[in-house]
């Protein structure tokens, strides 16, 4: 699997949000990445990617519009994030108190054959709101949500029709395979549900 590209990444000078904010859209530009999933000490945290910008659920639909309370990407209470995009994912993680960690994985050059691709269902069952090209989605009667950097026809929609597309790549050792490493690929709705 020599054609998967993994690779540790610099980490300079992350220090505060500001900071954090600038490598990720750094990131984003230089590997031409689409969308970012944040898991955070207070939620997880859905953004975007244009022309280098981020944008996150947070920002778009705010308190006390919509009656949400979405986390905001601060480099104290995140816990790891994941850019990607179709070619290329970076994942930031932190270790111990303050170390940061980096990686990317680039796998244009492979074939299908390199790789299991799935696409995972996500949370979500209705459509609620559409912003600025974030969809507010909701599910279950306790009325949880979260906002995907998505919009399009979703209205109407009352089943499971958003979707994570991974690629599990996989390592042969003495004729056994196993996955070693997974990455994120695209975040789509899935019209057929």
């Amino acid at each position: 699997m020599s054609k998967v590209l993994c690779k540790k990444l610099p980490i300079d000078g992350i220090v505060d949000n500001g900071t954090l904010r600038t490598w990720l859209e750094e990131q984003a530009r230089t590997w031409n990445l689409n969308y970012l999933l944040a898991h955070a000490e207070d939620g997880v945290i859905w953004g975007r990617f244009d022309s280098g910008k981020l944008t996150t659920a947070e920002q778009i639909f705010h308190q006390p519009e919509f009656n949400v309370d979405f986390p905001s990407l601060r480099v104290f209470t995140l816990q790891q994030c994941r850019i990607f995009g179709k070619n290329t994912e970076v994942m930031l993680w932190k270790v111990g108190q303050d170390d940061w960690k980096a990686r990317s994985i680039e796998d244009k050059y492979l074939s299908e054959e390199d790789y299991i691709s799935e696409n995972q269902i996500l949370w979500g069952t209705k459509a609620e709101k559409e912003s600025n090209g974030f969809t507010l989605v909701s599910d279950g009667s306790q009325g949880l949500k979260h906002a995907v950097p998505l919009s399009g026809s979703f209205k109407g929609k009352d089943s499971r029709f958003l979707r994570l597309k991974v690629h599990h790549y996989i390592h042969y050792d003495d004729g056994v395979a196993r996955i070693y490493l997974s990455r994120l690929v695209n975040l789509y709705f899935d019209s057929n549900t």
